[in-house]
């Protein structure tokens, strides 16, 4: 998709800010016990703290580890639809732990072991599900619309 470096900044900061604050209001619904429309608010708390670490992170090392875990797999002559697949879900598989140990870390009571391990068996389905069916799509989607290309 982005064809440049500051298209691959922007995608990214699309990108880490909507995957981010999805999972930030699945985690805060499941502190709460339900999704009310106090959850949406509560989660724009976090937002600012998780967001530029998310963008960080996935700008500069997972987005490049995740392409590289992916074309173990993948071959460049796969359909580029699936090779995005795969790299969404190395994203997701790097990127879940990685911010479920800071979320952890920054916003459990009990900062544990299990702690963080039960913080990511929670959000790690949660987040393969949402980049996969919903926030990818909508966040491509949102990207081909500011970066459309004329068709000569």
């Amino acid at each position: 998709m982005p064809k440049n470096k500051f298209q691959d900044v922007v995608f990214t900061a699309i990108m880490a800010t909507i995957m981010v604050y999805g999972m930030i209001v699945y985690n805060v619904a499941l502190n709460m016990g339900g999704v009310t429309g106090e959850t949406f608010f509560a989660a724009l708390h976090e937002l600012p703290i998780m967001a530029p670490i998310a963008f960080i992170l996935e700008l500069f090392i997972v987005g490049k580890l995740a392409a590289k875990m992916a074309f173990t797999v993948m071959k460049p002559t796969d359909r580029p639809q699936f090779i995005t697949y795969m790299i969404s879900i190395c994203i997701c598989c790097i990127m879940c732990p990685v911010m479920s140990l800071i979320a952890t870390l920054l916003f459990k009571d009990v900062k544990t072991f299990g702690t963080w391990i039960q913080t990511w068996g929670m959000n790690f389905p949660m987040a393969i599900l949402y980049q996969l069916f919903y926030c990818g799509p909508f966040v491509r989607l949102i990207f081909r619309t500011i970066f459309h290309e004329k068709k000569q």
